[in-house]
């Protein structure tokens, strides 16, 4: 019982995520017989995990390929596909944070990489400053569902599940969830009038973008081509897809220099450092857990409201919804997976399916104040405040929360890919 309050306690008064999950730990440790040198060996155990090593290599691809102006690219391609329809601007940003999505791994970062260019261009272009933030704020979840995703690679790690089949389950549920919120912005941008500066859609104009960033566009095949090809791992397609940015910036675009590729590592650093000292507590915590049967103990308390496995999903989310506003994504993955993970196991839900789910709702959160990440970096960017752009992203929030249903009562979508294989 000490256990869980010492963990409510850490967890509601908003210390760091470390110590919410260190503190009844130690507690429980320093309660038992158990010796003081497991806690060296699980912070170890925690860390010591090779797939890991691919979410930090995907940040600073994604941090390298901005600088090297692959994000340019994209949306220069982007931009000449969409031609006079209401919202052009704001679907190309959404159709750009889909691509990018595909190589960054990351709901921010993706914000960070398209909305700096997208944000102002579409000010420029005559949309309003708060719906532009919110279009990119918006846009900027995909960046943990369309592989590779960070989010993903923990879960996988926790759940040890196979990342390449969550990468492969994500697929489809990002482009659902893309088409979605292409479908709200042309309905907005539609009621209130929003066309920016009208051009037609020219073949020739587009071929020849095409062919211009024809380096740049091809990145996120290589890397995710390797992957379900076989061709090597999450890690090593991480690797793969630093080297190529790295050549594509320093070789064939010749814009980015010493500064570019320092900035880059300092944003890789800054972005990942945490998770290191947070995986460690992780599982040093899910062993205490165990040792406690939590995981049991709330099984038992949810079961007793219903054993409907499709209730239970529904339940699941709400509370998972409610988490987001006040948890970072990572967090709650790290936390709730040991916790939830058995329960789910125990309805027969596929893991894979679940981890989908899970990865779903964080995008939520990162839209939800008083924790949405992505709202903060669309404030940072266009200079407004989080309740200016909160109201305008309310629309897109309730677009993810009807993916999040159909993607729950028709778990095919997440699953039809995997079950090919």
């Amino acid at each position: 019982m000490t256990f869980v309050l010492l963990f409510l306690a850490c967890l509601f008064i908003g210390v760091p995520v470390f110590v919410t999950l260190g503190v009844p730990s130690l507690y429980e440790l320093l309660a038992s017989p158990i010796p003081l040198a497991s806690l060296a060996h699980s912070l170890f155990d925690g860390v010591d995990n090779f797939p890991l090593l691919a979410i930090p290599n995907f940040v600073l691809a994604g941090a390298v390929m901005a600088r090297a102006g692959i994000t340019r690219d994209i949306i220069e391609v982007m931009r000449s596909i969409v031609g006079e329809a209401y919202g052009g601007l704001a679907i190309v940003t959404i159709l750009s944070c889909m691509f990018f999505a595909a190589i960054s791994g990351s709901g921010p970062g993706t914000v960070a990489a398209i909305g700096t260019l997208l944000i102002p261009a579409m000010k420029e272009d005559g949309y309003p400053k708060d719906f532009a933030a919110a279009v990119a704020s918006s846009g900027g979840t995909l960046g943990i569902l369309l592989p590779p995703s960070n989010p993903m690679i923990v879960y996988g790690v926790l759940a040890s599940v196979s990342i390449g089949d969550l990468f492969l389950a994500g697929l489809l549920p990002g482009l659902l969830m893309g088409a979605l919120l292409v479908g709200t912005t042309y309905l907005l941008s539609r009621r209130n009038g929003y066309k920016g500066k009208a051009h037609r859609f020219e073949m020739g104009v587009f071929l020849r973008t095409v062919y211009r960033s024809k380096f740049s566009l091809v990145t996120p095949f290589i890397v995710l081509g390797g992957i379900y090809g076989g061709i090597f791992t999450p890690v090593e397609a991480s690797i793969v897809a630093v080297v190529y940015a790295l050549f594509v910036g320093a070789v064939i675009k010749r814009n980015i220099g010493f500064s570019g590729i320092w900035g880059a590592l300092s944003e890789a650093s800054t972005v990942c450092g945490g998770l290191v000292v947070i995986m460690g507590t992780a599982i040093f915590f899910g062993e205490f857990l165990a040792l406690n049967m939590i995981p049991q103990r709330i099984a038992a308390s949810l079961l007793s409201i219903t054993d409907n496995a499709t209730l239970m999903l529904l339940m699941i989310c709400a509370i998972l919804i409610v988490l987001g506003t006040f948890m970072e994504t990572l967090s709650t993955v790290i936390i709730l997976t040991p916790i939830l993970l058995p329960l789910v196991k125990q309805l027969g839900i596929d893991p894979i399916h679940f981890g989908i789910l899970l990865v779903v709702t964080s995008e939520i959160g990162f839209l939800t104040p008083p924790l949405g990440v992505n709202l903060f970096v669309a404030c940072g960017i266009s200079g407004l405040t989080i309740e200016e752009v909160s109201r305008r992203v309310i629309p897109f929030i309730a677009t993810i929360i009807a993916g999040l249903l159909i993607l729950l009562f028709f778990p095919q979508i997440s699953l039809f890919l995997v079950s090919l294989k």
